[in-house]
């Protein structure tokens, strides 16, 4: 599993049923860290373009519906939650979604990929 890739998961809470998430932790620690940190996916439609990232369904990010990648729910899961990668970002999400958790986090520099 890499940045950017799409994959199913359970995450705990209130947001706990199997959905897609994007992986949003450098590639430095995904081969040997026990979990991922993520972003959930979600096909509930809120006007919240700051931290609330739209995905139109492709081939290459392997979604079937008008999503939007929820920056402000990023979590950490454990690696056996992730159920399989079924799809990777497109070049003009991953920047909107690197831009969103800039925001987010109130960070100023760029961040390893």
């Amino acid at each position: 599993m890499k940045r950017f890739d799409v994959v199913s998961c359970v995450l705990a809470g209130d947001y706990g049923k199997p959905r897609p998430g994007v992986i949003v932790q450098s590639n430095l620690f995904n081969e040997t860290h026990a979990s991922f940190v993520l972003c959930p996916i979600t096909s509930l439609l809120v006007a919240a373009p700051l931290f609330r990232i739209p995905l139109k369904p492709s081939a290459e990010n392997g979604l079937k519906v008008k999503s939007q990648i929820m920056v402000d729910k990023m979590t950490a899961i454990s690696r056996n939650k992730i159920k399989e990668k079924f799809g990777k970002l497109a070049l003009k999400d991953q920047l909107a979604l690197e831009h969103a958790l800039k925001l987010w986090l109130a960070l100023k520099s760029d961040a390893i990929n």
